[in-house]
Order: structure tokens, then sequence, then C-alpha cells
């Protein structure tokens, strides 16, 4: 359910002409279904963010699962937290989704720090079992949580031709809506992105002094440069990714130059006052790593 995140099974007609019937949609992430050669049983995996991806055992109507594994005991030695939904509304009025993870103890009363997450939509993502562990890039959600942050990852909606204003008016609000809840911590919100959130990250930093700190990892600041440069693992004109994909500019160098300029933060990197942990490895297949030292 692209609302609630809901998940579960249905039955439906190959034919089309009945409507498919819900046998199951609860709050949890279902994987994995398998369906016994011989018999009706069924094997899948269901988890939600507090709970391991277990093995349950049914049968085709999945009227009566039945845990059939324990994998992860180990969890009950961390400080959870938990997750929820929080919606709000984009600069324009566009109805907007968020994920709040909160440590153990958070009351709206309590002041908590703040981690500031993003990378497109994320919402979808509410039941995913995220496992402590170590990341190569990205903030590990439950060692912040465990470690009593709280953690925001908003989901962006993107306008053509402006990847830069478009994650402003899609984060700024949403992280206004959380803060508005209460128990945020306003003097200690950091913001953290890599790759395409690497790049958020630095334009972000050019509009606005709310955070306390920023972590860019990878990120393409100049799309003039960027556009010039190629995929060091395939070998491919990265000219692709601003005309017709994840940049979203839409048109050529040539055809929209103003646009890329507007949504190159280094030309505006005189106006940032937060302190800044770039990252960027020469081993990078797919950002230019000369991008970072660019910034």
């Amino acid at each position: 359910d692209e609302k609630t995140k809901k998940s579960g099974y249905f039955t439906g007609d190959y034919s089309g002409k009945k409507l498919p019937k819900q046998l199951l949609l609860t709050d949890h992430r279902y994987a994995g279904l398998k369906k016994a050669e011989n018999s009706n049983q069924v094997l899948l995996r269901r988890s939600t963010y507090v709970e391991n991806p277990d093995l349950y055992l049914g049968d085709l109507s999945f009227a009566s699962l039945v845990k059939a594994s324990s994998l992860n005991p180990q969890q009950a030695n961390v400080k959870w937290g938990n997750v929820k939904l929080v919606s709000y509304l984009a600069q324009d009025g566009t109805p907007l989704q968020g994920l709040l993870f909160t440590p153990e103890g958070f009351d709206g009363v309590k002041k908590f720090p703040m981690m500031v997450y993003f990378y497109e939509r994320n919402s979808e993502t509410l039941h995913n079992y995220r496992p402590p562990a170590p990341s190569r890039s990205t903030i590990n959600i439950p060692y912040f949580v465990s470690n009593d942050y709280v953690v925001f990852v908003p989901d962006i909606k993107y306008d053509l031709g402006l990847p830069g204003p478009s994650a402003y008016d899609c984060i700024m609000p949403g992280v206004q809506a959380v803060v508005a809840l209460g128990g945020i911590d306003k003097e200690n919100m950091a913001i953290q992105g890599q790759s395409w959130g690497g790049y958020q990250v630095a334009y972000l930093m050019t509009r606005t002094n709310l955070f306390k700190a920023a972590g860019a990892g990878a990120p393409v600041v100049n799309m003039t440069s960027a556009y010039g440069g190629i995929r060091w693992g395939t070998g491919m004109s990265r000219m692709f990714q601003y005309e017709q994909t994840q940049s979203r500019i839409g048109g050529t160098l040539w055809e929209k130059p103003l646009y890329y300029l507007e949504n190159s933060p280094l030309l505006t990197l005189d106006r940032v006052n937060t302190p800044v942990l770039i990252m960027h490895n020469d081993a990078d297949g797919a950002v230019p790593w000369y991008q970072g030292i660019e910034m």
C-alpha cells in the first residue's frame, strides 16, 4: 500500500476477469516466497524495522503463519528504538512522507540530536529490517538510533531542470515538520548523503545554515565538469545522466547552460558556514572523484 506501506499477498485471476482477492495485508515486509513442490505449504520471510526477517511457514491461505527461525537473538542487547511514517507538505504543497527513527525513551519532551539522511524516496522501506553493520558510505541508522539520535529520512520529488531546488523544497519542510512534533534539539541537527545524496548535501549547505554539521559522500558540485566526465567502471560518458536520468536537467549543456550553473553548488560555496566532511575515493566507478577535489 503506497500510503500505509502495508504489504502482503493476493490471489489473482490470470485471465483478468476477476479482481484480486486479499489473503494477507499487514504492517510488515514480506520476501522470498517459496511453495513446496508437492503440497500447499509455503515458506517466506517477514520483517519490520524491529523484527529480523525470520522464516515463517504456512499454507496458500496465509491464514496462520508460524515463525520457524530466530536468526538474530543478539539484537536483544541493542537499544533498537522504533520508526514511524511522517506526513508533510513540500514547499509547493505536494503531500510527501518520510521515515522518523526514534531512540528508546523518545517522548517528544526530552530533546535528542537529529541526523537527516536522504536519497530519492525511501518511505516505502518503512518495514525494512536494518542490521547495525558497518557501511561503505551512508549512515547506519540503528547505530545512530542506539546512540540516542533521531534519524529523519524525507522523500524528495523532483522538478525537471531543478534537482537542487527540488531537494531544498522537499527536505527543509520535512525537517520543520519533524521539529514541530517536539523532542528535537534544534541546535544539534546534521545532514548526510552519499553520491546523489552527497550532491544534495552540498547544495543544501549553500542555501541554509540550519545544520550544525554536514557529510557529503562522493558529491558532484560542478555539473559542467561532471557532464564531461566518464564513469570509470563502464567508460560511459556522464552526459546521459544529466540529459535523461537522475540529475534531471533534461537537456544538453548547450541547450540549458543556466540550469547546469544554477544546480552547481560549487558556484555558491562561498556562502557555506556549515562544517562539512567530504569523502571521496579514487576507485569510485560512478562519480568522478575529482568532484570531491573541486569541492
